[in-house]
């Protein structure tokens, strides 16, 4: 949230956001695959504790540029560029990594949905806690403590004990070509598993760069009705804050109530028994998600648009926790690093470039436009998987 203020603050262009996260995808690319083929041979949890080394070190970098006061925009896109790097490594050795931490899959399913409410409670604390860090001292300070939570990772990391071993051990010598052939392999040779990631890409290009574009909802299409929560809260008085940012309010509010509706999902997706219909309610999650998109992008209300991103942010989790748990169900022990940093390039690529679309449809036409166009466009692709693969809604 502090680095989209960063962005906004220092180009006042939608575009610039678009382009933030297009350049976090330029090594994206090609180093996943690689990702996943070291996941599937080195122990997933040193690798972590790499990548969470070196993404700790980027955050505090950036804090030390903006609170000096030296922060250019050419260094956020150069810290854009290092941490899509590390994540290219880092998605899909912790995807796989769940299923180290509960030793199988029986109880896979429950442990994304409680890892998605572990992330998703993170989501509904952390921008609320942003934007009153932002509004009162400036995106730095918001920096800084992003990199001291690293610790905490770090710590839990180095006390794991008893992991099971890799299923691929890192001296059996493999091309690494072929080794990454076979994750593809698989995954065209199951109709599901193709449809599965067809829909994670398509939501992901149309209908998640909203949250590329809520700085503009926050300052341009809501603001003026968001004026009273804002006088209220940066107003003299015993709850009043003295704010040098009150632009940080609305935009903190707004992305912690679609955190919070993103925990409610993942605990009932946590809460899901083995034989439930997880693939019905993927579906629902799936048609849900945009239908609640084109009502966000319509509203004018700041209040109205509070309790849409609640509902959006359910099902947000519903499709996306979903789809990743019966990937991985589906997915054999020995393939499951490969297949899975095939998922996290395919979401995250398409993410990035779905956010770099919405930034310049947001700058030629609205934001509101950029949101609803793409919420439709997925809403009718969504409605075809329905029709032409019906073995997904039967998927347990």
């Amino acid at each position: 949230m502090a680095l989209q203020v960063l962005i906004y603050d220092l180009t006042g262009s939608a575009a610039a956001l678009g382009i933030v996260n297009f350049i976090g995808l330029i090594p994206l690319i090609p180093l996943s695959l690689i990702g996943g083929s070291i996941t599937d041979r080195y122990p997933r949890q040193r690798i972590i504790f790499v990548t969470q080394i070196s993404m700790m070190s980027i955050s505090f970098l950036l804090a030390v540029l903006t609170l000096t006061g030296a922060v250019r925009i050419w260094h956020v896109f150069l810290m854009s560029f290092l941490t899509g790097t590390v994540n290219a490594v880092d998605m899909p050795a912790r995807q796989a990594f769940t299923v180290d931490l509960v030793n199988g899959k029986e109880d896979l399913s429950n442990a994304i949905g409680l890892n998605s409410a572990m992330f998703n409670g993170a989501r509904a604390i952390g921008p609320a806690l942003a934007g009153l860090a932002v509004a009162a001292t400036g995106s730095g300070m918001a920096f800084l403590l992003n990199g001291l939570t690293f610790l905490a990772v770090l710590f839990s990391l180095a006390m794991m004990r008893d992991l099971p071993p890799c299923v691929q051990p890192a001296n059996v010598k493999i091309r690494m070509g072929t080794h990454i052939l076979e994750g593809l392999k698989f995954i065209r040779s199951r109709r599901d598993m193709s449809y599965l990631v067809s829909l994670v890409a398509v939501s992901a290009f149309l209908s998640m760069p909203y949250n590329t574009l809520m700085p503009v909802f926050a300052t341009k299409v809501l603001s003026e009705s968001a004026l009273p929560v804002v006088s209220f809260i940066c107003s003299p008085g015993p709850i009043g804050l003295s704010c040098q940012s009150p632009e940080a309010l609305p935009l903190g509010m707004l992305l912690t109530t679609v955190g919070i509706g993103a925990l409610i999902g993942a605990l009932i997706v946590a809460s899901l028994s083995e034989n439930a219909h997880r693939g019905r309610m993927l579906t629902i999650g799936n048609l849900g998600f945009p239908i609640l998109l084109l009502a966000f992008a319509l509203s004018r209300s700041f209040l109205l648009s509070l309790a849409l991103l609640l509902f959006i942010g359910i099902s947000f989790v519903w499709q996306n926790a979903l789809a990743n748990t019966l990937i991985q169900v589906i997915s054999p022990d020995q393939l499951r690093g490969r297949v899975m940093a095939m998922y996290s390039m395919v979401f995250q690529s398409t993410m990035r470039l779905g956010g770099l679309q919405a930034g310049y449809v947001a700058d030629w036409f609205s934001a509101p436009f950029s949101v609803g166009i793409g919420a439709l466009l997925s809403l009718l692709y969504g409605l075809f998987v329905a029709i032409k693969v019906p073995e997904i809604r039967r998927l347990t």
